[in-house]
């Protein structure tokens, strides 16, 4: 099958429900009467207020994203070569708190270091301080630590889920013609592992440049990304002409970043002889080992254990006394708040659910066309290779587009033939799936890239059809990685809540709408039942990740 058929359905897709709506919202603030105004297009370039605000937006992105790698690349190092205890477990719990709405996030964090939190209360009282040992609300140390914190999980998995099936008689062979260990790892595995690593790179920076609830709830007024100050435009200002102009900005460098991007990693990327983690894998030999494993799972667990387990103590506690006052109330409608749209717990979970399902199937099969169409005969023509780029950078702007913009865009655009949907729940996996399928694609390439031609080859000239090749051939190898995908797509649909916040209707909100209903009724119950379904949404997450996990194809027979 040719590249361009199978990309047709994914384009048409991307065009239908990312570019239609975006045009619409984007023609509505700079022609509202017909006619072109690019007033607030020059107010941008001309105001320092804008440009200090994308100078902020840049540097901030680019110091939590050093961060982010640094900390995770030995983690992922530790899944990706060593078995443990306990490993699939773990794995399925660092995924967690990329899926906590931002606000609850936030809240946990000041659980945790804000002035009255765990830490500083406990310190106060062991050591008869009068003021706390840390204060860090509304710094920018508060707003790294939420990045990492998020972000975490994007470089594990990805980097992981590559480096385990990297050939380590690669790096042996390289030290044995008397190369030392950081040659053999600087010269070989490095560059090896460039493809997988520059992804997840990509991945991180573009939440931490798009970052909104981190920086408006941590960051307090001080600091503001664009992001942020498009939000503000729209919601506060209803100021659409420069809410649009600073989106235009936004996704303009994030675009130009991803074609630089997306044409490096296509030459980077090499074909290998992929290795079955049996072979990959073992369990820590001597204490220099066990040391890198479980000093790097205390970690984990510690630095996004921590804040977890502030936000589940503070969920079971009121008044400073261990109570299930606030999971006992979720089930019962709050007479006082007359509450016309009041939906169960357990309705919640189970929209959220089967938005999650729905967006799994979706995403992974439309990435799967997507990321197969962009590898295919990757040693043609330059022409052909810059195309593709140009393509996986287009496949990336919605990670770039702020939710607000495409939640105004569906509301324009999805309320009449032949794109009647916004009243359907459909409309909710679609832009779920619209989010979630970039990722599904940068799990998939550099695994496809990966694979040596001369083994399509022989199958082919052995007399198999181009499906019995991507199956004997091409699967055994991506199905790691499309596993990676499915997990960042169902993680993406539990936790999304700006897009959804628009289009979802009152009678199917999904746990991060339920949550935002609560927080935003005043009274001490209320922000406790808030904790409380963030909690069930950690749980419901954590059984998700693990029965995934469950779903991994044995390392038996693998390649």
């Amino acid at each position: 099958m040719k590249p361009i058929i199978l990309i047709i359905l994914p384009l048409i897709f991307l065009v239908l429900f990312y570019f239609y709506p975006l045009t619409a919202i984007f023609s509505l603030s700079f022609a509202p009467h017909g006619q072109l105004d690019l007033t607030s297009l020059e107010r941008l370039i001309t105001t320092d207020y804008y440009l200090k605000t994308f100078w902020f937006t840049l540097w901030q992105a680019m110091l939590s994203t050093a961060l982010t790698v640094g900390l995770a690349l030995p983690g992922a190092y530790v899944f990706a070569r060593y078995r443990f205890m306990g490993k699939s477990l773990l794995r399925a719990l660092t995924t967690i708190p990329f899926v906590l709405p931002t606000i609850v996030v936030a809240n946990a964090f000041t659980a945790l270091l804000g002035a009255r939190g765990i830490i500083n209360s406990s310190l106060m009282v062991l050591f008869q301080w009068d003021e706390p040992l840390f204060q860090l609300q509304h710094t920018l140390t508060f707003i790294l630590l939420a990045h990492v914190f998020y972000n975490y999980t994007i470089v594990l998995r990805l980097v992981s889920g590559f480096w385990a099936n990297l050939d380590p008689r690669l790096p042996e062979a390289a030290q044995m013609l008397g190369a030392t260990r950081q040659q053999a790892f600087r010269q070989i595995t490095w560059p090896l592992l460039a493809p997988a690593i520059m992804a997840a790179t990509l991945l991180v920076f573009i939440f931490c440049f798009t970052s909104f609830g981190v920086i408006l709830i941590l960051g307090g007024p001080r600091f503001a990304t664009l992001e942020v100050e498009i939000y503000r435009q729209t919601v506060n200002l209803f100021n659409l002409p420069m809410a649009a102009a600073l989106s235009l900005l936004q996704i303009g460098f994030m675009f130009a970043l991803m074609l630089i991007y997306s044409h490096l990693q296509s030459r980077l990327t090499r074909p290998l002889n992929l290795q079955s983690q049996q072979i990959t894998q073992r369990y820590p030999k001597n204490w220099r080992e066990r040391l890198l494993v479980w000093g790097n799972v205390t970690f984990m667990v510690t630095m996004l254990g921590a804040p977890l387990a502030a936000l589940l103590l503070r969920s079971f506690t009121i008044d400073g006394k261990l109570s299930l006052i606030y999971y006992q109330t979720l089930l019962i409608s709050n007479p006082q708040s007359k509450s016309l749209f009041f939906v169960p717990p357990s309705e919640a979970i189970t929209n959220s659910l089967i938005f999650a399902s729905s967006t799994v199937i979706l995403a992974t099969f439309l990435g799967l066309l997507t990321a197969t169409s962009l590898t295919s005969h990757s040693t043609a023509q330059p022409k052909s290779r810059n195309l593709k780029s140009l393509f996986d950078a287009i496949f990336m702007l919605p990670l770039a587009t702020s939710a607000v913009t495409l939640g105004f865009g569906y509301i324009i655009t999805m309320n009449r033939p032949p794109l009647n949907l916004r009243t359907s729940p459909l409309l909710v996996v679609i832009a779920h799936s619209l989010v979630a399928l970039p990722f599904v694609i940068r799990s998939l390439l550099p695994a496809l890239r990966t694979i040596q031609p001369n083994l399509r080859e022989a199958a082919t000239i052995l007399g198999a059809s181009p499906w019995r090749v991507w199956q004997e051939i091409d699967f055994p190898i991506v199905r790691r990685a499309l596993l990676v995908g499915a997990v960042f797509a169902f993680t993406i649909s539990m936790g999304e809540f700006g897009a959804t916040l628009f289009i979802a209707r009152p009678n199917k909100p999904t746990i991060p709408l339920t949550i935002f209903r609560f927080l935003g009724q005043p009274g001490a119950l209320n922000y406790g039942q808030a904790l409380a379904m963030s909690s069930l949404l950690m749980l419901v997450c954590a059984v998700g990740f693990i029965v995934i996990e469950h779903f991994r194809v044995s390392d038996t027979g693998e390649f």
